[in-house]
């Protein structure tokens, strides 16, 4: 059975452990954070092989969560900052910007790359090597150019996207892997907030009926694929799960005779509009795997002033300033 544990399901449990506390439970180990008992993973051996392979996938997935267009090939690195420099606009230097900083992971990925094949070929590759420091460099300016940088949904930036590839370079990955469980738990936070919220404001009118118990089965299976990493036997079923649960989720029909209540009159496209968007917003947390604050606090204060005037703000737009 295929389940995420909180503090309150694991049993014998009477005061809270302190955060980073590892337990096997149920024969698997699990780390405490926020409340929630993370599945944990093998840390690999800290070698160059082993930071390529984990920088080039924090790279890719950098891409894949944000605005489109910034996956800029490394060997363009100098057309990249020559076109930033000579940019006046300043929305599109904003995007030139972040084209930058693409090309800057690119190009440190090029460098790691080429480190492990002169490592393999039996030459030894010291910290202080110009090339290493290069890497690192590239990778710090492509942090600094990414916080104006939006989610895909274009909501809010997500500043860990940017800061992993250069944390996952820095420090040794048994530290790194660590500090994604610290995000993981609070993405699962996050996750609970925004089912809380539809529950809490909209679960309970009657246009709405069965809503509740749909929001809170993908929210658990939410958390699940949260801390479920794609190379996990589990994955197949932990995703297959949380889809069919969100689209269960999304095609839940209102009814119109209820949408006359003794609060007012709700506005049913738009309760459904919202409703939609938690569930996106549940899987942007889900599929990045860190919070989002932002987008989290405005999702509750739209699902809360449905609640009271029966209709729902538009989702706000994040410009970076």
């Amino acid at each position: 059975m295929i389940n995420v544990l909180r503090l309150d399901r694991v049993p014998n449990q009477d005061m809270p452990p302190e955060e980073g506390t590892r337990r096997l439970i149920e024969g698997e180990e699990r780390v405490f954070y926020d409340g929630y008992w993370i599945k944990t993973y093998k840390v690999p051996a800290d070698t160059l092989e082993a930071k390529k392979r984990l920088i080039d996938a924090l790279t890719r997935r950098l891409f894949n969560h944000t605005e489109h267009g910034l996956n800029v090939p490394g060997n363009r690195l100098n057309e990249a900052r020559s076109t930033f420099e000579n940019e006046a606009d300043p929305a599109r230097k904003r995007i030139k910007g972040a084209m930058l900083a693409g090309a800057l992971f690119n190009r440190a990925a090029d460098i790691f790359r080429k480190l492990v094949e002169l490592q393999a070929c039996g030459i030894e590759i010291l910290s202080d090597n110009p090339l290493m420091r290069e890497c690192g460099r590239c990778l710090l300016e492509a942090m600094e150019l990414g916080r104006n940088v939006l989610h895909r949904s274009g909501e809010e930036g997500i500043d860990e996207l940017w800061g992993e590839p250069f944390r996952a370079f820095s420090i040794p990955l048994e530290d790194f892997y660590e500090s994604r469980y610290i995000k993981i738990g609070q993405a699962m936070r996050d996750i609970d907030k925004i089912a809380r919220s539809m529950v809490e404001n909209l679960a309970d009118l009657p246009c709405f009926g069965g809503l509740e118990a749909a929001v809170r089965n993908l929210a658990d299976a939410a958390k699940i694929k949260t801390e479920t990493l794609r190379t996990d036997p589990d994955i197949f079923d932990v995703w297959a799960i949380m889809v069919t649960a969100g689209e269960q989720l999304a095609t839940l029909g209102p009814q119109p005779q209820a949408g006359q209540t003794e609060a007012g009159t709700y506005d049913l496209a738009e309760g459904m509009q919202l409703i939609r968007d938690g569930r996106d917003l549940i899987f942007y947390i889900t599929r990045a795997r860190t919070p989002m604050p932002k987008s989290t606090q405005d999702f509750i204060k739209r699902c809360e002033t449905y609640r009271s005037t029966g209709h729902a703000p538009l989702r706000p737009t994040t410009l970076p300033d």
